[in-house]
């Protein structure tokens, strides 16, 4: 079993603290065996992240959309923010890529209307329905929506700082691939050691 942080950023987001070489001392600390960095629009962290540590590192990207935020995992390339949603998740599975929905439906921070993950329902593969910093109600929100919509459920630490590893992850089997990662990710075990709405980051 591995344990996996879908959902972090690294100095190369405009609000994220930790250099690369201390997200990856970190990660040691804390037993984490894969880290997807996911900065804001833009992948040259995650990219520098795979050349390092190519056995820790997931090539991620949270991205802006004309709504809500998307992020892409297992990518290759940047996508640009404010697009469409659809053309961004497009863009992301053109890569052989996975679409994962962070903190959904939190209103304290960029996210989609519940009526607009439906419609983009047959382009997501991953719905967050555990994130540290959301209230307790858009975590339960987001669980029962992807529940409904038979999406893969994730728990992401949503970490800024190297500090903030290791609050939560993902227990899972060993991958080979970005769909055999979502086969197993489906059966994965969500490990939570941080209550909802912890320090509320807007």
């Amino acid at each position: 079993m591995i344990r996996v942080d879908l959902h972090l950023h690294s100095e190369f987001s405009h609000d994220g603290q930790s250099s690369l070489e201390e997200l990856i001392a970190r990660a040691k600390d804390c037993g984490l065996d894969r880290l997807a960095l996911t900065d804001h629009n833009t992948v040259e962290g995650a990219v520098q992240l795979l050349r390092m540590a190519p056995e820790l590192a997931i090539a991620g990207e949270e991205v802006k959309t004309l709504e809500g935020e998307v992020i892409g995992l297992f990518i290759t390339n940047r996508i640009s923010p404010f697009l469409k949603p659809e053309e961004a998740m497009d863009l992301i599975h053109g890569m052989g890529g996975l679409t994962y929905m962070p903190h959904p439906l939190d209103r304290q921070r960029s996210h989609f209307r519940a009526e607009r993950i439906v419609d983009l329902a047959p382009r997501i593969d991953i719905i967050e329905t555990y994130n540290p910093w959301c209230e307790a109600a858009a975590n339960q929100a987001a669980a029962r929506l992807a529940e409904d919509l038979d999406k893969v459920a994730a728990t992401g630490s949503d970490s800024h700082s190297a500090l903030e590893l290791g609050r939560s992850w993902m227990e899972m089997e060993e991958y080979s691939g970005a769909p055999d990662f979502l086969d197993k990710l489906r059966y994965a075990r969500h490990v939570v050691t941080a209550s909802s709405g912890t320090g509320r980051r807007a």
